[in-house]
């Protein structure tokens, strides 16, 4: 089992930053990817960004040029640096990451971004 907790949600105005952070723990041995989710209200989740096991990164286009995903392989630590937020950004923003043919899910992190 994989356990993943989350960080660095919360409250930011139009054009601000925030960096989330989520560590997994547990029994790892072969990530193969680790990504960021967001739900806002009444949507689908969607995929924010995804980076997998070689480095190679994938963003929606929505957030392409604001956001940047990142890991530390020694931590298990995944990371999302979100600049230039905008109103539309504000959602529960999930982490996950995948093992195997395992998916695992992260609490969720409120992101609220004031216009």
């Amino acid at each position: 089992q994989v356990r993943l907790v989350e960080s660095g949600g919360g409250l930011v105005q139009a054009g601000g930053s925030l960096r989330l952070s989520c560590a997994a723990s547990g029994s790892i041995f072969s990530i193969n990817a680790m990504g960021w989710y967001r739900q806002a209200p009444g949507k689908q989740r969607e995929l924010v960004a995804v980076i997998i096991s070689g480095g190679s990164t994938n963003y929606a286009d929505s957030v392409k040029g604001r956001f940047t995903i990142s890991r530390d392989k020694a931590k298990n630590t995944v990371y999302l640096q979100m600049n230039s937020l905008k109103a539309e950004d504000t959602a529960v923003y999930y982490c996950n990451v995948g093992q195997l043919q395992y998916n695992y899910w992260g609490q969720g992190t409120q992101v609220t971004v004031s216009s």
